[in-house]
């Protein structure tokens, strides 16, 4: 008798399974970035020009007038959830990051698509959108436009314009000696991507990744209005090491980080004892191994969490030690309730020190 039955249709494939890496653990490792950054053009050809890449900041910045500055900043990655609408909202939150950490309010976006259009179903794509749009309406921003291509590997995120006063932003290598560091978001987004790409985070570790990598940055405006805070940046994909060594060259300085103060996301220290690392965990500590001493005591797995590339992570500040209360009183205020002083900066050579 013949089976009239039709036949199924596949499964969409996993988006996690149609790239190399993800989030922003598929950026170029951070000295390779340099070397190839070398011969870029100087920005003092530009006075207005106030912020380019000779620091390696968040975002470019240029200044309109003596009230305004325009910040420019774009960011994209490759799938880090499998779920489209998270993975279009975690790409949002951590593109808008980079104006938050200049101290300055977003004003739009352009959307950034690349996708294999024959590949996806297209209402996973349209999700994807979807989720980044969300975020922008949270922000309170448009998305205004955009570019897209027919792509092998599916990559998502946005150009962001952002507004601020140009004397209230806030580079990265503005810090001082005798600053405390505060870091507003738990660590671990790199082992716990990791971990969910093996069928290896339960549910509560998934929740807590997206709780935390779509939060958006909002209080580095705020942050922006103090004195007292004299550096601001985030914390993406050279992980804590690398992301504070930047702050450490720019400003000629040395950091002492205090391990046992550094706040983690729930599994992410269990996933790594196990040994769950990412790729670029390896890489980074390659980039910064000769300017970082960890001291004997900490645990074997310190090395590789302290470089786990992190995706929509969060802000990482300098102030002065009279202004730490307040402004972790902020971050709380704002919902950032594992924001935690991490340790404090010395005068250099720029080198860091984890105890």
């Amino acid at each position: 008798m013949m089976n009239t039955q039709a036949p199924s249709m596949a499964p969409p494939p996993r988006l996690t399974a149609l790239s190399h890496g993800g989030g922003c653990g598929c950026k170029i490792a951070p000295d390779v970035l340099a070397r190839l950054m070398r011969d870029a053009l100087p920005a003092d050809a530009f006075p207005d020009l106030l912020v380019g890449t000779q620091s390696s900041d968040d975002a470019a910045v240029y200044r309109i007038n003596d009230k305004q500055a325009l910040i420019a900043t774009t960011d994209f990655f490759m799938p880090i959830v499998d779920d489209p609408r998270d993975f279009g909202r975690i790409a949002a939150t951590n593109a808008l990051s980079d104006v938050y950490a200049m101290g300055g309010r977003p004003i739009l976006a352009l959307a950034l698509v690349g996708m294999p259009i024959n590949v996806l179903p297209h209402d996973t794509i349209a999700a994807i959108l979807a989720g980044g749009a969300s975020v922008c309406q949270q922000a309170g921003i448009p998305i205004a436009g955009g570019h897209s291509i027919d792509s092998v590997e599916p990559i998502y995120g946005l150009a962001v314009i952002g507004l601020a006063h140009p004397d209230r932003i806030k580079r990265n290598d503005r810090a001082r000696a005798g600053d405390a560091l505060i870091l507003s978001k738990p660590l671990g987004v790199g082992i716990l991507s990791a971990a969910l790409k093996k069928d290896r985070l339960d549910t509560r570790g998934y929740q807590a990744m997206i709780d935390s990598t779509t939060r958006l940055n909002t209080p580095g405006a705020q942050l922006a209005e103090l004195d007292a805070v004299h550096a601001l940046t985030d914390v993406t994909g050279f992980g804590l090491l690398g992301h504070t060594l930047e702050m450490c060259r720019g400003a000629g300085l040395r950091a002492e980080v205090a391990y046992a103060d550094l706040p983690w996301l729930a599994p992410a220290l269990d996933l790594a004892r196990a040994g769950i690392r990412t790729g670029a965990s390896a890489r980074n500590w390659a980039a910064c191994q000769a300017e970082t001493t960890l001291d004997a005591h900490l645990p074997d797995e310190a090395q590789a969490l302290l470089t786990d590339p992190q995706t929509s992570g969060g802000l990482l500040a300098a102030c002065a030690p009279e202004a730490v209360d307040e402004v972790l009183a902020r971050l709380h205020a704002d919902g950032f309730a594992q924001a935690a002083c991490i340790g404090h900066l010395q005068p250099g050579p720029a080198h860091i020190r984890v105890f």
